[in-house]
């Protein structure tokens, strides 16, 4: 960052240093999403190795994102305590740790062990990256463009996944695909102390362990219960997993309510471009994760596609998003967020009613046109909503904010796969014809889902096998049309709430320089610990500069509350 900037009154301009610092911690953020998806090409090299059972496969792939979802809030807000950078690196430290321990795990309980503690790990990327990225880049031109590279390194994660999956497991043992972390949490271990200047609350108090345990009570038992509902339907464990978070949630708010220094400050909710963007997070994750898990399941049950086939032609609607979705980051400098917002989620409904003429037999270049126009419907969320909710924050809570959106949209997602998995389960199930004649067990499998029915048809010789695959396969994509319609709706939904949530949102070009927040910004006379003793500047670190590049009372910072760009 330049005095020359300082000088002006201007938001201090991030140099080569920052831009650096983005591009290691770019790294992390890709290989925490690559850790999700690659494990489920290499289940079954594990389970032949270990002798995994059905259900400790399901908790070897599982336990990651779980874990993740709940220790999100926690992670940020010690972030805002103890420093950003400080709990970065020991995440990245613990994740070297936990993936050689899964590389060489001897049993399921070790690599079940090992993939929670990288869940834990990995909870510690997101809330901190995010917050520190709001410090390194106070010119909202610049943090937008730096926030669609983020946005850029985490669809790179979810194509590199399987593919680069698919080729370590073709050449080395399984083991291989965890230690691609060894690598890339180094580079980050050894530059970032270098690169990226350390940042916390100065005045923040002591982190309550009770609200800690209430939030992952509430966390991990939905997000679990959503899934299991979605996986095997109404059942008694993830009904009683669901109430159990439900009896949490409202306990862990009212303890927040009560604290003077809280876990996660309820009033950052007050906010209107905060709230706004989160119901938007919520929504698109809900509908990006329901419909991702049917169209997959197309793919490969329907289609006859294998995971690693599936990962490719998923590139194409993928590398579509990083494109518009960098466009719309440009476009937003000129542009009102809630237009390109509400704009693209009309494009992605009508990708959605694409998908409704998808066939059985055939439909495979319609189904990809569609996902097509509902990715690229869907970019300006992915990238803009992280600015809109970091921004829209106090900068000592920039933990938090960050812990908040990616909690929300790991809380979408999961009742997306719940509520539209369920959907398409039930139009299945109304849908499919089994052949007369088929033992009662057999027929009741055939009956239950998609998986079993191509089960069953294998066990089945000649054309009552073939007809009881063709109506599965009908049934099924009869699902998709629903969750696809669905879907449309809930994107029209989206378009309407993003008008009405961020229309007084400026566009970020026309943002003003640091300044004094609006009273609204800060409801109540701002959350908890706000005032103009606590500042939340950045400490000293290596920038280009010095004080001004690391939050000394320069124009970025001078006045409370100051995000760089102005969207309450």
């Amino acid at each position: 960052m330049t005095t020359a900037d300082v000088s002006s009154g201007a938001p201090a301009r991030a140099g080569w240093r920052q831009w650096a610092g983005l591009a290691v911690m770019c790294l992390p953020t890709m290989l925490t999403t690559v850790d999700i998806t690659v494990m489920f090409l290499a289940l079954p090299h594990v389970s032949a190795d270990l002798g995994a059972s059905g259900v400790e496969q399901l908790w070897i792939s599982d336990v990651y994102g779980f874990m993740i979802a709940g220790f999100l809030v926690t992670m940020g807000t010690l972030g805002d305590r103890i420093g950003r950078r400080r709990v970065l690196l020991a995440g990245a430290a613990v994740f070297v740790a936990a993936s050689l321990l899964a590389a060489w795990s001897t049993s399921t309980a070790m690599l079940i062990g090992a993939r929670a503690l990288l869940g834990v790990a990995g909870a510690t990327v997101a809330p901190s990256v995010l917050a520190l990225i709001r410090d390194m880049f106070p010119d909202p031109r610049q943090m937008g463009t730096a926030m669609g590279v983020w946005g850029s390194s985490i669809m790179a994660g979810v194509i590199l996944g399987p593919v680069v999956g698919g080729l370590l497991l073709g050449a080395f043992p399984w083991g291989s695909i965890f230690l691609m972390a060894v690598p890339v949490m180094g580079l980050l271990l050894l530059t970032a102390p270098f690169l990226v200047p350390e940042s916390r609350d100065p005045g923040a108090g002591r982190l309550d362990w009770v609200s800690v345990l209430l939030s992952l009570g509430a966390v991990l038992p939905l997000v679990y219960g959503l899934k299991e509902l979605a996986r095997n339907g109404w059942a008694l464990p993830p009904v009683a997993a669901i109430l159990l978070g439900a009896v949490c949630a409202p306990v862990f708010v009212r303890r927040q309510r009560a604290l003077a220094d809280p876990l996660l400050d309820l009033r950052l909710f007050g906010v209107r471009a905060l709230s706004g963007t989160m119901s938007l997070s919520l929504m698109f994750a809900f509908v990006m994760g329901g419909t991702g898990l049917v169209a997959t399941l197309f793919l490969q049950l329907v289609q006859g596609l294998t995971p690693f086939d599936v990962a490719l032609w998923m590139v194409v609607p993928a590398l579509t998003m990083i494109v518009v979705g960098n466009a719309a980051g440009a476009a937003a400098r000129a542009v009102r967020p809630a237009y390109l917002i509400a704009g693209g989620a009309v494009l992605a409904a009508a990708g959605m009613v694409v998908l409704t003429r998808v066939d059985a037999v055939g439909g495979l270049p319609v189904l990809i046109a569609g996902l097509v126009m509902v990715y690229a419907g869907g970019s300006p969320i992915t990238v803009l909503s992280p600015l809109l909710v970091m921004t829209s924050a106090p900068p000592e809570r920039a933990g938090s904010a960050g812990s908040l959106q990616s909690t929300g949209s790991e809380f979408g997602t999961a009742l997306g796969v719940a509520v539209l998995g369920l959907a398409a389960t039930a139009v299945y199930r109304a849908h499919v014809t089994v052949p007369a004649g088929l033992p009662a067990g057999t027929a009741a499998t055939a009956r239950e889902s998609l998986s079993g029915a191509v089960l069953t048809a294998q066990q089945v010789p000649g054309r009552a096998g073939a007809e009881l695959l063709a109506s599965a396969r009908d049934a099924f994509t009869g699902g998709l049309h629903v969750t696809a319609l669905i879907a449309a709706v809930v994107f029209l939904g989206l378009a309407a709430v993003a008008l009405a949530g961020l229309r007084h949102v400026p566009p970020t070009g026309a943002a003003q320089a640091a300044g004094p927040q609006e009273a609204d910004a800060h409801p109540a006379g701002g959350p908890a610990g706000t005032g103009p003793e606590k500042t939340g500047r950045v400490e000293t670190g290596p920038t280009e500069t010095g004080p001004a590049g690391t939050g000394g009372p320069g124009p970025a910072r001078a006045s409370e509350g100051s995000g760089g760009v102005s969207v309450r």
